[in-house]
């Protein structure tokens, strides 16, 4: 069998390396030449793949990259794992996904799978793929098969990794699930097939939703405990001692990454034009959008107790990316934070190991060396606590401390420095 992958990213060339470790022949596809030259010199830029995964794959035959689309006349199943992020107005940008379908509609042909793994709305394979193959003159479940199977990777996440991780499938007819499902045991343990692509669709959104809209209530509740001088911190940890009907989220600067803050808007989209308005997630929206403008407001009364204004204040903000222990930055509430912080006239610094440098605000930032202490800092507020950095140290140097994750819980704070939390 010889797969094709389009989308070289955080999901698809997990996914290739699975399916060329199984022993399928696997191309990946990306409009990127980076990506491709890095992939062929057995060099990988995902955390969750490391060279010595990609190498001898690569030298075996089984892996190989390109940005020539034409590769997909030699495929039995191609997977597409592009982007879907948001527009500037939030509304699905299905460019990626457009054009991707296009490239495989112009290389179709009998006995061809091809399988949607990007979040999108429900009815996207059926209203805008299966029309778009359909031009072909080939019939679905009979000529080519088409289904839907959300991806679930947590990038940087020690446990769960593509082949341990249940895969939902949903196929537009029952033989187009059983040939996703015959390809997908190459790759994935457990498999849980659905009745349709958009039963698959909404999984995916289910899953993020729940959790953008929990993070959003423990966000609020966070606001709340403030104004009643009450620790959020103690209340969720001693909350979560319940053995049943509760599972604890935690509050923070906002959300980041690739999906929970952008799923729900694909659902709020859909809904919007079925004339149904979702009040929770819309709710939990404006609540997690407005957490970076919180955060901006206590840092500005943290450092007011010091008889300092943010505008002039040398701050330091430790870490960048969206979560802990990884460099993707796309979506990262610090990313606001720092914005908001410097139009008030801040003087900005950040710590990063994963992050070396990023552009905010139309300014080229370069991460700073902590490890030699922070007392140069006004504040130093901890908005992605990565493994890497010493708190212990950090508490020891520094003079304020706004910890915005409790990442500092447990660790002593000398009376030299003063710590705020979330």
């Amino acid at each position: 069998m010889r797969v094709c992958v389009i989308g070289m990213g955080y999901v698809g060339l997990p996914l290739a390396v699975e399916f060329a470790k199984s022993g399928l022949r696997v191309t990946g596809i990306d409009v990127c030449e980076e990506k491709v030259q890095q992939i062929n010199a057995g060099s990988s830029y995902i955390l969750d793949v490391s060279d010595a995964d990609l190498q001898p794959l690569i030298e075996k035959g089984l892996l190989d990259a390109t940005a020539d689309f034409s590769v997909l006349r030699e495929a039995d199943a191609v997977c597409i794992c592009v982007p879907t992020p948001l527009t500037k107005t939030k509304d699905p940008d299905i460019s990626y996904i457009v054009s991707a379908v296009s490239q495989v509609q112009r290389h179709l042909h009998r006995g061809m799978l091809v399988i949607l793994e990007s979040t999108t709305y429900p009815g996207t394979t059926d209203e805008l793929l299966l029309p778009e193959l359909e031009k072909s003159g080939l019939t679905v479940g009979q000529d080519f098969f088409l289904a839907f199977s959300p991806e679930r990777v947590d990038p940087g996440n020690p446990t769960f990794n593509t082949r341990n991780t249940p895969k939902v499938v949903g196929g537009m007819t029952p033989e187009c699930t059983r040939r996703a499902m015959d390809l997908y045991q190459h790759a994935v343990d457990t498999l849980v097939p659905v009745s349709s692509p958009r039963v698959a669709e909404m999984v995916k959104l289910l899953e993020n939703t729940f959790r953008a809209v929990n993070i959003g209530l423990v966000n609020e509740m966070a606001i709340m405990c403030e104004h009643l001088n009450v620790d959020v911190w103690e209340v969720v940890e001693a909350a979560k001692t319940k053995p049943f009907g509760f599972m604890p989220f935690y509050p923070g600067p906002g959300l980041g990454g690739h999906c929970i803050p952008i799923d729900p808007l694909y659902l709020l989209w859909k809904l919007r034009a079925v004339d149904y308005t979702a009040r929770f997630i819309e709710v939990a929206t404006a609540i997690n959008s407005g957490m970076p403008r919180h955060v901006v407001a206590k840092l500005s009364e943290a450092l007011n107790a010091d008889h300092k204004s943010v505008n002039g204040s040398k701050i330091l903000f430790l870490g960048v990316a969206y979560k802990k222990n990884i460099g993707d930055v796309r979506a990262s509430p610090a990313l606001e934070v720092i914005d908001l912080v410097m139009k008030k006239g801040g003087d900005i610094y950040y710590a990063d190991p994963f992050v070396p440098s990023i552009e905010i605000g139309g300014r080229v930032f370069h991460s700073t060396d902590v490890t030699c202490g922070v007392a140069a800092f006004d504040c130093v507020v901890i908005l992605t606590p990565h493994d890497d950095f010493d708190l212990p140290r950090i508490l020891r140097t520094a003079r304020l401390v706004y910890d915005t994750r409790n990442a500092t819980a447990g660790i002593e704070v000398p009376p030299t420095c003063r710590r705020v939390l979330l």
